[in-house]
C-alpha cells in the first residue's frame, strides 16, 4: 500500500507580508465582520495562534498566494507587523481550508477558558483577547449553568448558541434531556427551535423561572403546538424502533451472504449463472456497514 502524500511542508516558515498576495479582498473588516475586532485582540495579546496557509506563487520566487487567512493577514498589518508564520501547501489547487475547520462550541470554548484561568492566566488578560469586557467572558463560563450533565455531555461538540442553551434550562432536567435529543434527531440547534419545544412543554416539566414569564401564546395555539409535538415525538420514536430493528435484519443478513460468498463452489456458480446478483452480492460483502 502506497504512503500517502503530505499536502504541506511540516515546517513552519517566515513569510514577509509584502510578499502574501490575496486571493480575495476584504473590504472595510472592522464594520462588516465581528469577529475581526476579536482577531486583532488575540494577536495583539497572544501573537498570531494559527499560522497563515499560502502556497508559492508559480514563476515568482519568495511571494506566497494566501489560501487561508484573509482576516488575520489584515489585522497583522493593522498592528504593523512586517513577517508572519506561515504553513506551505505543496499542491497548487482551488481548495478551501475553511470548509474543513471545525469551529469551537460552546461548551467546548467554556472548558477552553476554564483551563486557561486553573492554568493561572488572568481572566482580565482573556477579556482583552476575546476583545470583551470581564462580564460576558464570565458568561461565556456560565454557558452550562442550570443544565443537567446528561445535556452537557451531548451539547459538548454541538454548535448551538449560548442564547438557546440559557432557553434549554428553563426546562427541568428530564425534559431537557428530551428537548436536546429532539434537538439531535433533527439536526436543529437553534434559538427558535428550542423556544418552540419550550413553548410545547407542560408546566409540570418547566423551572420556576420559565413560569413566572408569560410566553404570550394563546391557550389554543398552546393546545395545538403540544398536540403536533406529542405527535412527532411519537412518530420519532416508532421510527427509532423501526430502524434498529431493520438494522439487525440487515445484519443478520449481510453474514449469512458473506458465509454465502465464502463457498467457492456456490461463488462460481452465482457468478456463471447470475453475474448481475453477483456482482450485487460483493457489494454488500465489502461493505462494512448495512447503512
Amino acid at each position: 500500500m502506497s504512503k500517502p502524500q503530505i499536502s504541506f511542508q511540516l515546517e513552519r516558515i517566515k513569510v514577509p507580508l509584502d510578499r502574501i498576495l490575496p486571493v480575495r479582498i476584504v473590504t472595510d473588516p472592522q464594520k462588516k465582520i465581528r469577529r475581526y475586532k476579536e482577531i486583532v485582540s488575540t494577536i495583539r495579546v497572544a501573537g498570531l495562534i494559527e499560522p497563515l496557509m499560502v502556497s508559492p506563487e508559480k514563476g515568482k520566487t519568495g511571494n506566497y498566494v494566501l489560501a487561508d487567512g484573509h482576516l488575520r493577514l489584515i489585522a497583522c498589518r493593522e498592528l504593523g507587523m512586517t513577517e508572519v508564520d506561515c504553513i506551505v501547501a505543496l499542491d497548487d489547487e482551488s481548495y478551501t481550508y475553511n470548509a474543513k475547520v471545525n469551529r469551537l462550541a460552546p461548551i467546548q470554548e467554556r472548558r477552553m477558558i476554564l483551563k486557561a484561568v486553573e492554568s493561572g492566566i488572568p481572566i482580565e488578560r482573556i477579556a482583552e483577547a476575546f476583545g470583551e469586557d470581564v462580564r460576558k467572558v464570565k458568561a461565556r463560563i456560565a454557558v452550562t449553568d442550570g443544565l443537567c450533565s446528561e445535556v452537557v455531555e451531548m451539547m459538548k461538540d454541538k454548535q448551538i448558541s449560548p442564547h438557546a442553551l440559557k432557553l434549554l434550562r428553563q426546562a427541568m432536567p428530564a425534559r431537557q434531556i428530551e428537548m436536546t435529543e429532539l434537538m439531535a434527531a433533527a439536526n436543529n440547534f437553534t434559538k427558535a427551535y428550542v423556544e418552540a419545544l419550550l413553548v410545547s412543554t407542560p408546566k409540570s416539566k418547566l423551572s420556576p423561572s420559565r413560569l413566572k414569564s408569560d410566553p404570550k401564546v394563546k391557550p389554543e395555539d398552546l393546545a395545538r403546538i403540544e398536540m403536533e409535538m406529542e405527535s412527532i415525538g411519537r412518530e420519532y420514536k416508532t421510527c427509532e424502533e423501526m430502524f434498529s430493528k431493520r438494522v439487525l435484519v440487515l445484519t443478520v443478513f449481510r453474514r449469512y451472504v458473506v458465509g454465502l460468498m465464502e463457498n467457492e463452489r456456490i461463488n462460481r456458480f452465482i457468478k456463471s449463472r447470475h453475474s448481475g446478483i453477483h456482482a450485487e452480492l460483493e457489494a454488500i460483502v465489502a461493505s462494512e456497514t448495512v447503512c
